[in-house]
């Protein structure tokens, strides 16, 4: 157990506990540090688990404030001024979360960078390390004793107060200086989104910001009752794991019960089964969460299952699958998981996090949108061309109209994509769907996303050309993402700088990587659908994959089947880059970053297989 973990009862390790006489407040406080004062007040806390489920750490809030204010007395002694950063490497771990609260105490910016996991190797991880320290001009680096030897090659000639683990910070005998106390606008951590590689942006945000997200989400979004426990393995370093599931609590006074992220990939079910020991109610995840349990799950495992306390089961960070969430539905019902639970949602980094939520008991709400208008091939005129489903179920379209795989329904020669509805936005936000010289469009015309409200960032990080670039004057945010409105809710269809364009006609990359991944042996994450020039500069759709066939002829049979597969359900003839396993680079949060494939691939560091 770590020094940080402040044990009420020594005879009995319990987790914190689900309910608590203190009077919930939904996150009205003016910092994150009244937030936990109050929460303190209470017996509810944060709890780790270990791979095999065992309880490990556990802090009340209690514990947390008391071990934060000792940090953060132990940083100003050390000579740390308000506004100084401290990169901190994000494990899953007690020793994190009492050190990002010390800083907030101490008035200094906590930067959670990310673990090695999601990189392609250990020079690719510390050169990123270092490129986001020096971003931010961080004055210490803190991390976990596994990490001590990339921490110390990445700060190496930096100027740094302090740079070692975790436990080496404890074991330092100095002076104690006194505790200051932020104001609402000052900023309260950087956080580094997904996308942020070769040229890194620390996102900049407020206490003001991140408690007007924090209310949002508690008292709009998942709607707090006294018996929610929040379950999650996402990791600290993305938003949706620092924010939607330990700041958030935090602010709300829930208690968590984590599992490490790289516990979760080896042993998803164990996810599942602190959901049902605990009686969880409140988890979110991307799609692929969803994904690996349901294809992982034996018999056995299956019968000690019981979800049935499950209410808000949350989907985010990447676009939404619908058919992999209809399958989750389906295989866990007898466990007493309700399809009514899922919670679509969306947000992003720039907005600290949650920006809208689906209304909780409707579960996923789809529309059919007709793949001719998102290509650009005919005007969004659209009652014609765009058709509704609820719940997963096809409703209110014409008798003929027949559902030709889980993702793609076709009328005759007419093929349409299932869109997920993301939800209301939460009343902090407006929000414009514009066209592309800025004008707001009605509801069912696609456009980009723009959004207005108290939890957009005040900027990135020193890099006031790029803030300028995304966030207006008076305060809106250009989110970078597609989508329309309709009935109040949200539907999001991608990402605009990922969109392949040729010929005139858009073409979505999660359209063609789908269509790749129903070849028979291709796994979601194989593929990246990119768009290169051509010889003539011209735009070519080209679609890396990864390979680990050996022989040249079974790589051009592989390469044909592609061809076809991707004509027969795109629409669009393709060129087919054969690339070894492992080659697709990753985002630290483990999104596919297909602007990076394209670089890497343009600069010959990924190289094409032989065929």
């Amino acid at each position: 157990m770590s020094s940080a973990a402040v044990i009420d009862t020594l005879d009995v390790v319990a987790p914190t506990p689900t309910q608590d006489n203190l009077p919930r407040r939904m996150g009205d406080f003016p910092t994150l540090v009244d937030a936990l004062d109050y929460a303190a007040l209470g017996v509810r806390g944060v709890n780790f688990y270990t791979a095999r489920g065992e309880l490990g750490d556990v802090m009340t809030y209690a514990a947390l404030r008391d071990k934060a204010r000792q940090i953060g007395r132990k940083l100003k002694g050390m000579g740390f001024e308000a506004g100084d950063r401290i990169a901190l490497i994000a494990a899953t771990e007690a020793d994190f979360v009492s050190f990002f609260m010390g800083c907030q105490y101490a008035c200094v910016l906590p930067v959670p960078l990310p673990l090695p996991t999601s990189f392609g190797g250990r020079d690719g991880y510390v050169t990123q390390l270092r490129l986001q320290m020096q971003s931010c001009r961080a004055r210490a680096m803190v991390g976990p004793d596994s990490m001590e030897e990339f921490n110390q090659q990445a700060a190496e000639g930096l100027d740094l107060l302090f740079c070692g683990t975790f436990q080496e910070f404890d074991a330092l005998k100095v002076a104690e200086g006194e505790l200051g106390h932020p104001s609402s606008d000052d900023l309260a951590y950087l956080q580094y989104s997904s996308g942020s590689t070769r040229f890194p942006h620390g996102i900049a945000i407020t206490h003001k910001a991140l408690m007007a997200n924090c209310q949002g989400q508690g008292r709009d979004g998942v709607q707090l009752v006294d018996d929610d426990r929040c379950i999650s393995w996402l990791p600290f370093y993305h938003d949706m794991g620092l924010v939607g599931t330990l700041l958030t609590p935090i602010a709300n006074q829930v208690s968590v019960d984590f599992l490490a992220t790289e516990d979760f990939a080896r042993r998803p079910m164990q996810w599942l089964t602190l959901m049902t020991r605990n009686r969880g109610t409140i988890t979110y995840s991307p799609t692929f969460g969803y994904d690996i349990c349901a294809r992982r799950v034996g018999a056995e495992a299956m019968k000690s299952l019981d979800l049935s306390s499950w209410r808000v089961a949350g989907i985010g960070g990447d676009m939404i699958r619908p058919d992999v969430i209809r399958h989750f539905a389906e295989t866990f019902k007898d466990a007493g998981f309700s399809s009514t639970a899922f919670v679509p949602s969306y947000g992003l980094a720039e907005c600290t996090l949650a920006v809208s939520f689906a209304v909780l008991g409707r579960g996923m709400e789809i529309d059919l949108v007709d793949e001719r208008v998102l290509s650009g091939d005919i005007p969004q005129n659209t009652d014609d061309h765009l058709h509704v489903a609820a719940n997963g179920v096809l409703a209110d379209v014409d008798s003929d109209i027949h559902l030709k795989s889980d993702e793609s329904v076709s009328e005759d020669d007419i093929r349409y994509r299932e869109v997920v509805c993301c939800g209301i936005p939460l009343p902090e936000y407006e929000l414009h769907v514009r066209d592309e010289d800025g004008s707001k469009l009605p509801e069912r015309q696609i456009g980009r996303i723009f959004v207005r409200g108290d939890s957009v960032m005040t900027g990135y990080f020193d890099d006031a050309e790029t803030t300028a670039s995304v966030l207006s004057a008076d305060g809106w945010l250009d989110t970078g993402d597609m989508g329309y409105m309709r009935d109040g809710g949200l539907y999001v269809i991608g990402r605009a700088k990922d969109m392949i364009i040729v010929n005139g006609r858009n073409h979505w990359p999660q359209d063609i990587e789908w269509a790749v991944e129903q070849i028979p042996g291709m796994r979601s994450g194989d593929i990246a659908a990119i768009s290169l020039p051509g010889k003539s500069r011209e735009e070519v759709a080209t679609v890396l994959v990864q390979c680990r066939l050996r022989t040249e002829d079974e790589r051009r049979q592989l390469v044909e089947q592609i061809k076809r597969q991707i004509q027969s359900v795109a629409g669009i003839n393709c060129r087919i880059e054969l690339v070894p396993p492992r080659t697709l680079p990753r985002t630290s949060s483990g999104k596919l970053s297909r602007s990076k494939a394209r670089q890497q691939f343009m600069a010959g560091t990924i190289e094409a297989l032989d065929f």
